[in-house]
């Protein structure tokens, strides 16, 4: 599974915002809608919280794609 780290300067990033930022989703309103359908995974485990706040070392999965957070 390809994986892209995605570093942050902040305490932590929503995940809505942190699928935006890293290009999973192009909009935000798209990035809500994935995440209220469950098809977002944060540590391995389904999310339908838009606004989890995630933090370096948590895992971001989504269609395949995973995004580790420093």
């Amino acid at each position: 599974m390809p994986e892209n780290k995605i570093k942050i300067t902040t305490e932590f990033i929503k995940l809505d915002a942190l699928l935006k930022f890293a290009s999973l989703a192009g909009t935000g309103g798209e990035a809500k809608q994935l995440i209220q359908d469950g098809e977002v995974l944060v540590n391995g485990e389904v999310c339908t919280m838009r606004g989890k706040k995630i933090r370096p070392g948590d895992k971001v999965e989504l269609d395949g794609q995973e995004v580790i957070v420093e």
